[in-house]
């Protein structure tokens, strides 16, 4: 039986949510270059995958965090995540912008968040953690109790791991980057010469030179 890692990776790589380019690779809005670019938006327009993901996300959800009162969308790309796994588990929802409103009631939080309530954050992708954990703390500030996050796809990297430990937030995700290149090789989809590409960016993405 495929593991849950390999059943997303697959699907990632079929819809092109995730693609991989070693010889001809990305250019992030970071300035980094990148052999992966990944955009789970895409899930949405596939309603098997999207309704696998909500699905295994509810289950997570109630699995390790019964006592959830709120489920949280992180702007842009996890808010109708969120919003579907709120409904599949009947559960408040809310989101988080990335920055406040500058008109209006200013609001950097969208929805009822009361204080005291505990939260479950979705999100897409995890990179750097740096936009995921303002989101924690957008909820902290506003006397949320964060339980963890869950995401669809994570590339990783260390950096990541340590805010997130610094941070004190448990991270899940459904598949990583560490589980998609095996996957992604054995299915032929890369080459063992793009497979010694990707393992090397890997260790230093931010300076990485194809």
């Amino acid at each position: 039986m495929e593991k849950l890692a390999e059943i997303v990776a697959k699907q990632l790589l079929q819809i092109k949510a995730i693609k991989l380019q070693p010889a001809n690779p990305f250019t992030w809005a970071s300035g980094w270059k990148s052999p992966i670019y990944c955009d789970n938006r895409k899930t949405l327009s596939y309603p098997e995958v999207r309704d696998f993901i909500k699905l295994e996300f509810a289950r997570l959800v109630l699995e390790k965090y019964p006592d959830v009162d709120v489920v949280a969308g992180v702007a842009t790309g996890a808010i109708a995540q969120g919003a579907l796994v709120s409904d599949a588990i009947n559960k408040p929802f809310i989101y988080i912008r990335a920055a406040a409103k500058s008109h209006g009631m200013t609001n950097l939080i969208e929805g009822d968040l009361k204080p005291g309530q505990k939260v479950v954050v979705i999100e897409d992708l995890i990179s750097t953690g740096g936009s995921s954990l303002k989101a924690v703390d957008a909820i902290r500030e506003a006397g949320g109790e964060v339980l963890g996050m869950l995401a669809i796809f994570t590339y990783g990297f260390g950096v990541a791991t340590e805010a997130f430990e610094k941070a004190n937030v448990e991270l899940t995700t459904l598949s990583s980057y560490e589980q998609l290149i095996p996957f992604a090789s054995e299915s032929g989809y890369v080459t063992a010469d793009d497979v010694a590409t990707l393992q090397e960016w890997r260790k230093d993405p931010g300076s990485w030179k194809k």
